[in-house]
């Protein structure tokens, strides 16, 4: 009896085994069965490992590229290729955030039931958000220079625009070492000292900390010493207050808004803003941005909150922060892929949550028209009611990298935008007009 007992257990342990296996196999097959099936040793797909089936537009309808087992055909256009390959990708897979790598399964064809069965071989179609035009003009912009662009929706969340240089044509010679930097998509993978930009999270910071904040005055002499050290400003800026200080980008007068909020509540405020997480980009996960507020010196804290000392942010978590701004506070996460239908289309995009009050926001706001309106000036920016904030950032090399970022209030056009550019200068002078002219181009398309 004791015998017939344990062989009784033995037999119900090993079911529950086979059960539990069958039931984690299922989880793998649902939520692996795309990549298993799109390996590349899958020769139903591959053609000389190249995927064969499958076609990329952008959102206007343009064909980026089509997989055929005759070969990968590319835009005909040499500048869209180049501009768009980081969205698009290349076909030996060094561009890590191309479609062509992340959303194989939907190229394929692949679905749960069916598997990869296709009785015309050619694939289904993906359509991104990115528009092609607007990339060129991007691309053209940058003029041979090393930097980034991203324009987003910030109610929906569409990625209009995304450019990364260097680049490289995908329909020509590709760099034979996989590590080369035109692989690098620096709009989602950098991370970049923000310099001044970084003063929009001070000032939100300040705005929420400070009770005395309206009645807040620096005097700048452009040298701002603080118990014997120095923080250089740009010139002698003079008297300021909370809005000119952020209009005149005004480093002492920051350098102080810093001490006051302290390090504590930087550091709060740098995670609660998404700058120190990951955002999730349809399965791309962008780079995490890193910071160091120092408890123990008084000016390290205060380069820290000007955008200096160890601040590194990606350039599409500062998009979606300036997005928030104009979004009252509502942060939206960002999409590479277009909807498929209507209610898709419509739809607002995916909440990352508030932000910031909408107090806070709407204050931001103001405050960034001021400083178009004091610094860079509205008459570079014709038909455009931009909102924006500039950086020079100061990296230990002889030309500062140029910001700008900000946002048009425009309720058919509702953009954010970010503009990085290595070794520029001045940050509205050089990274200005590449803005302007992207934002110009996707209005007229859009």
């Amino acid at each position: 009896m004791k015998k017939l007992e344990r062989r009784a257990a033995i037999c119900l342990a090993l079911a529950a085994v086979l059960f539990l296996g069958i039931v984690y196999f299922g989880w793998k097959f649902v939520t692996h069965g795309g990549e298993w099936a799109s390996f590349y040793g899958n020769t139903q797909i591959y053609t000389n490992g190249m995927i064969n089936r499958g076609t990329i537009y952008d959102r206007n309808g343009e064909l980026l590229l089509n997989c055929t087992p005759d070969g990968i055909q590319y835009s005909s256009d040499s500048a869209i290729r180049k501009s768009t390959v980081h969205a698009v990708g290349d076909p030996k897979g060094n561009v890590a955030t191309g479609a062509i790598n992340m959303w194989k399964d939907q190229l394929i064809g692949y679905d749960i039931l069916n598997g990869t069965y296709d009785t015309t071989s050619e694939g289904k179609s993906i359509t991104l958000t990115i528009d092609s035009k607007a990339n060129k003009t991007a691309y053209n912009a940058l003029n041979g220079r090393e930097g980034t662009v991203g324009v987003f929706n910030y109610k929906t969340g569409e990625v209009m625009c995304m450019v990364s240089t260097p680049t490289f044509d995908p329909a020509g010679t590709e760099p034979s070492d996989p590590n080369s930097s035109v692989y690098f998509n620096t709009f989602l993978m950098g991370t970049l000292t923000p310099g001044s930009t970084f003063k929009l999270v001070t000032a939100a910071a300040a705005y929420d900390t400070l009770d005395d904040i309206g009645s807040f005055g620096f005097t700048c002499d452009g040298t701002n010493t603080y118990e014997g050290e120095k923080i250089k400003c740009t010139s002698n800026h003079g008297h300021v207050n909370f809005e000119t200080a952020l209009a005149k980008s005004c480093n002492g007068a920051f350098g102080s808004l810093t001490r006051q909020v302290g390090p504590a509540t930087m550091g709060e405020y740098v995670k609660e803003l998404g700058f120190t997480d990951s955002i999730n980009v349809d399965g791309i996960e962008t780079a995490a941005g890193s910071f160091t507020f120092p408890e123990n010196s008084p000016i390290d804290l205060s380069w820290a909150g000007i955008g200096q000392y160890q601040d590194l942010v990606n350039p599409c978590a500062m998009m979606v922060y300036v997005g928030s701004i104009a979004n009252e506070g509502e942060a939206v996460e960002p999409t590479l892929l277009k909807g498929s239908n209507f209610l898709d289309r419509i739809s607002s995009g995916k909440s990352l949550g508030r932000y910031l009050d909408k107090n806070t926001a709407d204050k931001l706001k103001q405050m960034m028209k001021y400083d178009v309106q004091m610094t860079y000036g509205e008459g570079n920016f014709p038909g455009l009611d931009i909102y924006a904030k500039s950086g020079t950032a100061e990296v230990g090399t002889s030309k500062s990298n140029s910001w700008f970022v900000g946002f048009i209030d425009d309720p058919k056009h509702p953009y954010a935008f970010v503009v990085w550019i290595k070794g520029a200068g001045t940050g509205y002078t050089a990274a200005g007009p590449v803005a302007r002219n992207v934002l110009n181009t996707l209005i007229a398309e859009n």
